[in-house]
């Protein structure tokens, strides 16, 4: 009988010209603002996060049974919300490509191609279906928890535990 060897596989090194590439799958690592701000300029994003909950609260987003009647294709409600948010983030994008409108602060809005592969649709399965199990996807969370839902804590936190994994584990995946 012939023997057989196994060989731990290598793990790759990423040289700075491939952690570019790497990281050029991730646009906001590679469009980042060089401006620098006291702390208090982020008070602008929790006032807008506070105003965004509300909405989300007000308009039913959060509900685990809207979202379980939009995966049972029983109401348009949720498809409505979805359908409008896409809607205006596609004439948002195509204004400001148009027009170059830039920032508050005067910087350029570039935006970067992302080149499509097989993990998107992986990811995005694995989400769909986190979703549809909890009824929580990563923006009604926040909501959710604020409304007194403390249970969907176990989300939010499988949700960083996941973020983290995929972080670690970044350099070892196929992209």
């Amino acid at each position: 009988m012939a023997e057989v060897q196994v060989t731990e596989p290598e793990i790759p090194v990423l040289s700075p010209e491939t952690d570019f590439e790497v990281r050029s799958l991730d646009t906001m690592c590679i469009n980042e603002s060089q401006l620098q701000h006291p702390w208090w300029h982020n008070l602008k994003y929790l006032v807008w996060g506070i105003i965004f909950g509300i909405a989300f609260v007000k308009a039913e987003i959060i509900s685990w049974f809207r979202m379980q009647e939009m995966f049972r294709l029983q109401s348009f409600h949720m498809y409505g919300v979805i359908g409008t948010g896409v809607a205006i983030g596609a004439l948002s994008v195509w204004l400001i490509k148009k027009f170059k409108i830039k920032t508050i602060y005067g910087e350029s809005i570039e935006f970067h191609r992302k080149k499509f592969n097989k993990g998107q649709v992986i990811g995005g399965l694995i989400f769909g279906l986190g979703w549809a199990m909890t009824g929580a996807c990563p923006g009604p969370l926040f909501a959710q928890i604020g409304t007194g839902a403390l249970v969907v804590a176990v989300p939010l936190l499988s949700a960083i535990a996941g973020t983290w994994a995929y972080g670690y584990f970044r350099d070892r995946l196929i992209h």
